[in-house]
């Protein structure tokens, strides 16, 4: 792209976004100021249109990320009109300023001063990203009960009341609706949330006000003055002045003031907080609109002092402007001279205009914010609820609990003040996360006698192992091991030994973190196992390097040895195997040397029959580490391992090491694939210690068939009957690991 056509995409882009700033900035500062009553309606106008103002320019000049147009976000401004009518209008604040506009103003604007430190806190301490792990649930009762309040706000102006009148209290005021009023206001929501339809020339918001505007000085020709609405009146000041840094010096100097300012900053800090979330969530939405990665952090901090700097100009906290900001990208806008331009746009306007916007019809901005909330609702949760109307019951019973919390947040926030809601969400966040943490760590469970290693042993060996392999349980742990997942792991492994298991492994592979009470509940599993006489194995022990770390450190890996900690699962049940071989009697073969006739695939052969075998296999010796068979290899020998352990291993990728694919020990044969089938080598096969094999080599075999059809018959059916129980186990292997 061309510096011209860069240049004349971002002004497009700005004058874009400034058009659409302008009259929701000045519905949103007459929504956050509301709770102050009607004297200060135009300082809400202005407070709305200076944030815009001087929040563009701030985060262009802080390098904020590019094409994002910053200005006040309804959710951020509904909420800081609560703090307004909590923090301000109520309690000891209002006793403080006590009437006093300029006084009242210094407190309202200083919540805004105190909500940005916050943001630029929450940004330094690197908090972004936590922010956004406050459940959706959360989110979407907060964002439906903002809706409802905003569009409740929005009664006094629709309704042509000259002062507020309650919710509750409207039936008394019946008489004093302005029907005309209510007409002009349905007939600006209704071309704002149709005018896509009506003509694609103008932005809905700019054809609702041009709209909304003229009905009602057509009415005004007509004579019917008296039946409407009042204006919105003039601007206390046109040009944004940082008159009030030093009214908030004057705050923080004069002691007598610290409670109000303590009440002040718990709203802060909830502004802060949703603030943040909102302006978070929204930046997420736009990086997958313009394709760049924003850092949540860093922004967090440049808005946060943005908002600083407009407090001092009398504006209300803003956030990033998703439909601005879209209508700036559509247009073009890729820098941030696109936030300048929409800067100046906002600025001339409020110069220039100052006239046309005081005798702008509040009833017109009602419109338009009553369009704001409908706009607002989160349509997932509208979506569920509307399921369960009807009558899908199967998604119900899915959706409950978050159904549950989308209304407690928005309940809270309707018959208590949006403040509590804000701490209700963050509490049922905090909830949500113990309860999930809290969840059992144990991803799933098997025992040896279905999940075997990958050593294969003689047909003996392996029903034994079939017959005692429960004595082997193995925890595939994922997750936290914590305070609040460590006590469950400690009585499951427990309540296993009370059932006869002897080896409880602890595959500790998915184990992201291991803290202090975690490791102590670790070593008194042991001292229990260690009581029933059974004992803890650790695999995986150094996956993660605070796991391992923290095992050491803490005296885990002292206490249960190393000789039971493992670098796999697969080592740790061999191990484990090897132990219940032993004390059953059958690892007498573990030290010595198989004779021939003790080998398994000559099972059911006569003693003739044994002796005309042996006399064709050749006795073989492989030092540990040397090559039995070579990958590619096209010899077709047969190998019967009389001692010591042969493994099939692969490389890993990365150059991190070997894995073993399988392990022949005696007893055992291997390299019969090759035999069968005539094809090469599948795989490398190499001594782990010293070992004996005898080998039957093609030509061999072929003089067996050729001389001995009834023997050959005998070997190729045991061969069978080996593959059959290695594809049984490994069946038996997968479907115990799909539970």
């Amino acid at each position: 792209m061309s510096s011209r056509s860069g240049v004349r995409g971002d002004l497009g882009g700005g004058l874009s976004a400034g058009a659409l700033t302008i009259p929701v900035s000045m519905g949103y500062g007459l929504l956050a100021l509301q709770p102050l009553g009607e004297q200060y309606v135009s300082y809400g106008i202005a407070a709305g249109l200076f944030s815009a103002i001087v929040v563009l320019f701030a985060t262009a000049l802080l390098r904020g990320a590019p094409a994002l147009i910053h200005t006040p976000r309804s959710v951020v401004t509904l909420l800081m009109a609560a703090v307004v009518l909590e923090g301000v209008v109520r309690g000891p604040v209002s006793r403080a300023a006590a009437g006093d506009v300029p006084r009242t103003l210094t407190l309202v604007f200083f919540v805004v001063l105190l909500s940005g430190v916050f943001q630029m806190l929450f940004g330094a301490l690197r908090l972004g990203a936590f922010i956004r792990y406050i459940p959706s649930p959360v989110m979407a009762g907060f964002q439906n009960a903002v809706a409802l309040l905003i569009m409740v706000a929005q009664f006094d102006a629709l309704l042509g009341f000259r002062g507020h009148v309650p919710f509750r209290d409207l039936g008394e005021h019946l008489g004093e609706v302005q029907p005309l009023t209510l007409a002009v206001g349905l007939l600006t929501a209704v071309v704002m949330l149709h005018g896509q339809k009506l003509t694609r020339r103008a932005p809905p918001v700019i054809l609702a006000l041009l709209v909304g505007s003229a009905s009602y000085y057509a009415l005004v020709l007509l004579g019917l003055r008296a039946r409407l609405g009042p204006v919105v009146g003039a601007l206390p000041e046109a040009l944004p002045v940082p008159r009030y840094f030093r009214g908030f010096a004057s705050l923080l100097t004069d002691r007598a003031l610290l409670p109000v300012l303590v009440t002040l900053a718990v709203g802060a800090l909830s502004l802060a907080i949703v603030s943040s979330l909102d302006f978070l969530l929204c930046a997420r939405v736009m990086d997958g609109v313009t394709g760049e990665r924003s850092r949540g952090s860093h922004e967090l901090v440049r808005i946060g002092f943005a908002n600083v700097i407009a407090s001092g100009f009398g504006g209300i906290p803003s956030g990033l402007n998703l439909g601005a900001s879209l209508a700036n990208h559509r247009a073009g806008g890729r820098t941030r001279l696109a936030g300048v331009i929409a800067g100046v746009v906002v600025l001339l306007a409020t110069l220039l205009l100052a006239p046309a916007i005081a005798r702008l019809p509040r009833v017109v901005v009602a419109g338009m914010l009553l369009v704001v909330g409908i706009q607002l609702f989160d349509p997932w949760s509208l979506g569920h609820l509307a399921r369960l109307f009807r009558g899908e019951r199967a998604h119900w019973r899915a959706m409950r609990l978050d159904l549950f919390v989308v209304l407690l947040v928005a309940a809270t926030m309707l018959v208590v003040d949006p403040v509590a809601g804000v701490g209700m969400g963050v509490g049922v966040a905090v909830l949500f996360f113990l309860i999930r943490m809290s969840r059992s760590v144990v991803r799933r469970t098997y025992h040896g006698d279905t999940v075997r290693s990958r050593r294969a042993r003689a047909p003996r060996r392996m029903e034994l192992l079939a017959e005692r392999g429960r004595q082997i349980v193995v925890f595939e742990l994922e997750g936290p091991i914590f305070f609040g997942t460590a006590e469950g792991l400690a009585n499951r492994a427990e309540a296993a030994a009370e059932a006869g298991a002897r080896y409880v492994i602890f595959d500790l592979k998915r184990v992201n973190e291991l803290d202090s009470t975690g490791a102590r509940i670790l070593l008194q599993v042991s001292e229990r196992l260690k009581r029933h006489g059974s004992t803890l194995l650790l695999s995986h022990p150094h996956e993660s390097f605070q796991v391992s770390s923290v095992l050491h450190d803490l005296g885990v890996a002292n206490a249960v040895g190393d000789g039971a900690l493992f670098s796999d699962t697969d080592a740790a049940l061999e191990w484990a195997e090897d132990r219940i071989l032993l004390a059953g009697g059958a690892g007498e073969a573990l030290a010595g040397e198989i004779g021939v006739e003790g080998l398994g695939v000559l099972e059911g052969l006569s003693s003739a029959e044994r002796a005309v075998v042996g006399s064709l296999l050749l006795r073989r010796a492989f030092a540990a580490g040397e090559i039995v068979i070579k990958e590619g290899s096209t010899d077709r020998d047969l190998f019967l391992i009389a001692h010591g352990t042969a493994s099939v291993r692969v490389d890993l990728p990365g150059g991190k090491g070997q894995r073993r694919v399988a392990s022949f020990s005696a007893g055992t044969v291997f390299g019969e694939l090759a035999l069968l089938d005539r094809q090469p080598r599948s795989a490398t096969v190499t001594a782990d210690e010293d070992v004996v094999c005898y080998v039957l080599s093609e030509n061999a075999f072929h003089t067996l068939a050729r001389d001995h059809a009834a023997i050959v018959i005998k070997l190729l059916t045991n061969l069978g009957r080996e593959l059959s129980g290695r594809l049984r186990r490994a069946n038996a292997m997968v479907s115990e690991l799909e539970r």
